[in-house]
């Protein structure tokens, strides 16, 4: 395979991933204990709590999810750092108080964004382990 067939493959490749990731919103918050999914056992760092879309009455507790900033809804100019994170879920972020889709570690934020902003923009998307069911 030549060069440009390498290329296609490789943009190909690039599009499918960007639209199997679903648009959202996080935020932040500082402590995950005592968690929904795993009671006063600590999980790490890089966690998130689920808002109620993601939630699903539990069956996402121990999914991981890769995150990504892809801009600001408020006045924060340039919030998101380029990077990804993954993140396992934890706990449950419910509405109304909740307006976020994933509320993340003040950690894993940081992986992906200026915490100064607060609220982001994000795409996620579940990561897969070997079975059709875990789809979002």
């Amino acid at each position: 395979m030549g060069k440009t067939g390498l290329i296609f493959i490789g943009i190909v490749a690039f599009l499918v991933s960007i639209a199997s990731a679903t648009p959202g919103i996080a935020t932040f918050y500082k402590s995950y204990v005592p968690s929904a999914c795993f009671g006063n056992k600590p999980q790490g760092n890089m966690i998130a709590a689920a808002g109620d879309a993601l939630w699903k009455n539990g069956k996402n507790c121990g999914k991981t999810f890769t995150v990504k900033c892809t801009g600001s809804p408020n006045a924060v100019p340039n919030p998101c750092t380029g990077k990804n994170v993954t993140v396992k879920i934890v706990d449950h972020c419910p509405g109304p108080g909740c307006k976020s889709t994933l509320d993340l570690s003040r950690e894993a934020f940081a992986i992906i964004a200026n915490p100064v902003a607060g609220i982001i923009n994000i795409d996620y998307k579940k990561i897969k382990v070997g079975n059709a069911k875990d789809e979002v």
